[in-house]
């Protein structure tokens, strides 16, 4: 049997693939065993193997199958929540170093594109733009604390003027531009990153889905045709965690969202769209993001659907919205649209933490998990190791189970996100 193919989107069609890993047959020992094979899990494996432990990772499809491979590509500075809010959850000095967690998250996936010289099209800056006249001010005003409060002088407050010589969309009143943001093709750097994986000798399998576990003295992960006794587990599955560990699957809800790419736009259309080939994203709840992909098509994202099913016409739903930024584009052909499952918590922070001494779970990046993800592989490594504080940094921020937990989650998620989708809709 082989393992599923990746989503039919421009990621896959445009990544160089990578050889197949192996079905887990029969029983084997590692110091450390990995779920799931994206970010986090390959991230984890890096900085394990660089410690010198030994790590079996089990993936239940294909490596970066999941939102790991289908995403935005946006490596936003720091943390899902702002700062303002991490203030008053976990106090100043907590949230100071939240900040500075996340700014290190951008610099350490820089640092594995280069070390490990991952061609992943990264690419420098962000520019967050106001959907609302109501927006701008807060704009405004988190620019001046983030100078004033955190020193961070990499993002700048764009005015209408300015910002209409920066996109041809004429949709948005303001904007603030992070020189200290990144974006890049999602696929190429997780794919980048279990080749660097493997080469340090993690053994790393595919179309191995974790069927339970027993903890203990030693943890027993079993698949349907072998398992791994480890020291120590890590839960990296995210959207796709599932009924692995009911304790967890109530602090988190899978999500689904969505992207399109269009044809490729040529240069001077594509500058005109972006002219600083830098990521976008608006301020509304239901949020849309875009960029530019390194053959000038438009890679839109935008929609969310809270079903295990993927509405029947992905394109023309993020196509909708796409034409509201850019109704120049109402020719241009769409030659993809995909969707993929993430995983949200109530507080919009991750989740990190254990079930036990030796059984570590990270999950619920909540849309911002290319560097964050990629840090949590880095934090766990410390942990594992015995060094927990910069993973206890992390793990130290509340994190509500949602009302009804598992069984009634996500009727009460629907009637949130609706009214919160009812609000982008009015006002200004």
């Amino acid at each position: 049997m082989t393992a599923a193919a990746h989503v039919n989107s421009w990621y896959a069609a445009s990544a160089a693939p990578i050889d197949g890993f192996p079905r887990l047959e029969g029983d084997l020992q590692a110091d450390v065993c990995i779920v799931g094979g994206g970010f986090t899990g390959l991230s984890s494996a890096i900085h394990l193997r660089e410690r010198g432990y030994s790590v079996a990772l089990l993936e239940a499809r294909r490596v970066a199958w999941g939102a790991s491979g289908r995403n935005g590509g946006h490596c936003s500075t720091g943390q899902r929540a702002d700062q303002e809010d991490l203030e008053q959850r976990v106090g100043r000095e907590q949230a100071r170093r939240l900040w500075d967690l996340g700014l290190e998250a951008v610099r350490m996936v820089t640092g594995l594109v280069e070390r490990f010289n991952i061609d992943c099209e990264l690419k420098t800056g962000d520019l967050h733009v106001a959907a609302k006249r109501s927006h701008v001010d807060d704009l405004r005003a988190y620019t001046d604390k983030l100078r004033d409060d955190y020193d961070y002088r990499e993002a700048r407050f764009v005015e209408r003027e300015e910002l209409e010589q920066m996109t041809s969309s004429r949709r948005y009143h303001a904007g603030v531009f992070d020189a200290g943001g990144r974006h890049l093709h999602p696929l190429k750097y997780a794919l980048g990153l279990a080749r660097a994986a493997r080469d340090l000798g993690a053994d790393i399998y595919e179309d191995s889905r974790v069927t339970g576990y027993t903890e203990g003295e030693q943890v027993i992960v079993r698949t349907d045709r072998g398992s791994v006794k480890a020291r120590f587990m890590i839960l990296a599955c995210n959207g796709y965690l599932e009924h692995l560990s009911r304790p967890l699957a109530g602090k988190i809800m899978p999500i689904n969202n969505y992207v399109l790419a269009t044809e490729p736009l040529g240069e001077e259309r594509a500058r005109r769209l972006i002219r600083d080939d830098c990521a976008m994203s608006d301020s509304l709840f239901v949020i849309n993001y875009w960029k530019l992909s390194q053959d000038r098509r438009l890679l839109f994202g935008g929609g969310e659907s809270y079903s295990r099913r993927f509405p029947s016409n992905i394109q023309d739903l993020v196509r909708r919205r796409m034409l509201q930024v850019y109704p120049e584009l109402e020719p241009a052909r769409i030659d993809y649209a995909w969707g993929g499952t993430l995983a949200i918590t109530m507080s919009r922070m991750p989740h990190f933490g254990r079930l036990s001494g030796n059984v570590f779970y990270a999950h619920g990046y909540s849309g911002h998990g290319i560097t964050i993800a990629s840090l949590a592989g880095k934090l766990l490594a410390e942990a594992i190791s015995g060094t927990a504080e910069r993973f206890d940094v992390m793990a130290s921020v509340p994190t509500p189970t949602f009302p009804g937990g598992t069984l009634l989650r996500w009727p009460g998620l629907v009637l949130a996100m609706s009214w919160h989708a009812m609000l982008d809709r009015i006002g200004h």
